[in-house]
């Protein structure tokens, strides 16, 4: 049931691209003769009609959902209690799951589960190397060339240091699981982002971790308003303008959940600047990165407190 349900969405998804493909051919030409319509239809393949399947939308999504999606489950899956903020494009890694975008050549987010025992185990990352995501096609996934003086870290989206319970955690170095990432940023506040969702797991039974690229959008001089990035390397990897780091937080004593989300500038930002300057409205996040947490989370709980900025 779970194969027909991939095969069905794969093939309802390839005939309507084959069929959109069929009539742009046909419109073009302009040929009425319908012997050689026929000609052109014999050369496009024949695509089995099958039962249509309900949609499904992200914030519908349970944990059940998640496992049908991803064949290859590892730790990671308890990650997704929350629900999926998007569906494109879904990627599993034993510590975290990704939604990846080839177009940028980066993720759309990652999502990760902290608690005390991820946090503490064997592993030494010191010897741990990036390397490409042979699971992306060569044409959309970024290379360690790319960043090669282009001025930019590769910045983990899913931290290494969240992952110690296991060496073969050493997911974290995918390609895939990076961004271009300013160093002044990378080494100073969004280094301490990453350290303070970390403490809170002294805190809290557990600490989810949505990490992501925005692409935001500013006004320059004629008084309209532009998204403007830059692309580095061979394969043009995007650099995010902004990143947004979104943390769930589970209450010990099972009362529900808080909400914290972060929005920080691809830039250098002064160490002094509290982090609780970057908290913002979820749905702002939300509306930026075209994705969608809270109707998941209030799928999971009855009590959710949203912490922003005072």
């Amino acid at each position: 049931q779970n194969e027909r349900f991939c095969w069905t969405g794969a093939t309802l998804l390839l005939g309507a691209g084959l069929g959109a493909s069929a009539s742009r051919l046909l419109s073009v030409s302009g040929v009425q003769d319908e012997e050689h319509k026929a000609g052109l239809l014999r050369r496009i393949p024949v695509v089995p009609v099958v039962p249509v399947v309900p949609v499904v939308q992200a914030s519908e999504l349970t944990v059940s959902m998640s496992w049908r999606l991803i064949p290859d489950r590892g730790n990671s899956a308890v990650a997704m209690k929350y629900g999926f903020p998007s569906l494109a494009n879904i990627k599993s890694r034993d510590s975290y799951i990704m939604s990846y975008d080839p177009r940028t050549r980066t993720a759309s987010w990652v999502i990760e589960k902290l608690n005390h025992a991820s946090l503490n185990g064997p592993s030494d990352r010191k010897f741990c190397e990036f390397r490409e995501d042979e699971s992306v096609h060569v044409f959309h996934r970024a290379t360690s060339q790319d960043f090669r003086g282009s001025g930019f870290d590769r910045g983990h989206l899913a931290a290494a240091a969240n992952h110690k319970w296991s060496q073969k955690a050493d997911d974290t170095f995918y390609l895939s699981n990076v961004a271009p990432q300013n160093p002044h940023l990378n080494k100073n506040t969004w280094n301490n982002l990453e350290k303070l969702c970390r403490s809170l797991t002294k805190l809290y039974l557990n600490v989810y971790v949505c990490t992501g690229p925005l692409y935001l959008p500013r006004q320059e001089a004629d008084g309209k308003l532009y998204v403007r990035y830059q692309v580095i390397g061979r394969n043009h990897v995007a650099v995010p303008t902004h990143f947004f780091k979104v943390l769930i937080l589970e209450k010990a004593d099972g009362s529900g959940v808080e909400l914290r989300s972060y929005v920080l500038p691809n830039e250098p930002v002064e160490e002094k600047v509290p982090l609780e300057h970057f908290l913002v409205p979820i749905e702002m996040v939300e509306r930026a990165s075209g994705l969608l947490f809270v109707p998941n989370i209030m799928k999971r709980t009855s009590s959710l407190q949203k912490i922003t900025a005072k």
